[in-house]
């Protein structure tokens, strides 16, 4: 009790130490949670370095199977690619077709590697039947999932045996607006290097599906133009200088039947068409040889090529 200005001020001690209390609980009891999340923490450290001390001889013995494992897969992997390059270098004795040697190739490479990765999982400790039930059981979920890849595989075979095609033909797939030099037929597709050397990669089942143009099966192939003169054009003439420059030009096989007839009378234009053979790799370069001639010759000559136009008489 405190006298202040002559009044009397009563301090509450009871109410005090009675705060005072509560603190100290509150104190107390964060203490005691520490200390309890401490004593679980090195519970749970103790019981990890007890488990690790007791399973050490397990972990390196896991440890070793995966590094034998990689060493065996790295060791596997170089005797699949001198296996490889050893069936590679007899099917070229043998003479075999480039599409055949890389359809094999293909095929060995698949085979091998799995065989490898079946072996590997059996030397972890896997039973063979336990894998072999796993492949049939997967294989059945694969199959209905790949029925295009097995589509592909099935054309590949056909290609080979059939041969529609070899590799360096130049090839046109009918409604489908493919075209190129077939570079590599593989398991299920089949690669052509375009005229401005793009690289398209065909499913082998596009192409047996479809109807497609072998352009160079044949050594020869024929060449076939036709070119339109006027009306007042001496067709006579224009007919024996088409038929000189076929008989002189070197790439005309003369052999050949050579043919330089009138094709059709057009509405504004006499059409005369022209036959040859020439070899299969000098086609287009003689071709447009051939047509840069005539229209040289043709203007020397007086012999008019018409062209669409449009004339109007005034009254």
């Amino acid at each position: 009790m405190l006298k202040m200005n002559g009044l009397i001020r009563i301090i509450p001690l009871a109410a005090s130490t009675a705060g005072t209390g509560t603190t100290q609980q509150t104190v107390n009891d964060v203490i005691d949670s520490a200390t309890q999340v401490t004593a679980e923490a090195g519970q749970e450290v103790n019981q990890f370095v007890k488990f690790f001390q007791d399973n050490i001889p397990n972990i390196i013995a896991f440890g070793i199977r995966v590094l034998l494992a990689l060493v065996f897969f790295f060791i596997g992997g170089k005797l699949i690619g001198w296996l490889r390059k050893i069936v590679r270098r007899s099917m070229e004795r043998a003479n075999a077709d480039t599409g055949v040697c890389q359809f094999v190739d293909s095929i060995l490479k698949f085979g091998l590697y799995a065989l490898l990765v079946f072996m590997i999982a059996i030397r972890f400790g896997v039973e063979s039947s336990s894998v072999a039930a796993l492949i049939a059981s997967a294989g059945v979920a694969i199959g209905l999932a790949v029925q295009g890849s097995i589509s592909n595989f099935a054309g590949g075979i056909l290609i080979l045996i059939l041969k529609p095609f070899v590799v360096g033909d130049y090839i046109v797939v009918n409604g489908e607006s493919l075209e190129g030099t077939v570079k590599e037929i593989q398991i299920f597709y089949t690669k052509l290097a375009t005229v401005d050397n793009q690289r398209v990669v065909v499913p082998n089942s596009i192409l047996t599906e479809n109807s497609l143009t072998n352009v160079t099966a044949r050594p020869e192939r024929q060449l076939d133009l036709k070119v339109g003169i006027s009306y007042d054009s001496d067709l006579k003439k224009a007919k024996s200088l088409i038929e000189n420059m076929l008989h002189t030009d070197e790439h005309i096989i003369q052999d050949e039947e050579i043919k330089v007839f009138v094709d059709s009378l057009a509405d504004s234009a006499v059409v005369i068409g022209l036959r040859a053979w020439v070899s299969t790799d000098q086609y287009w370069a003689t071709r447009w040889k051939l047509l840069e001639q005539i229209k040289l010759t043709f203007d020397e000559e007086g012999i008019e090529i018409p062209y669409n136009q449009l004339t109007v008489h005034m009254k």
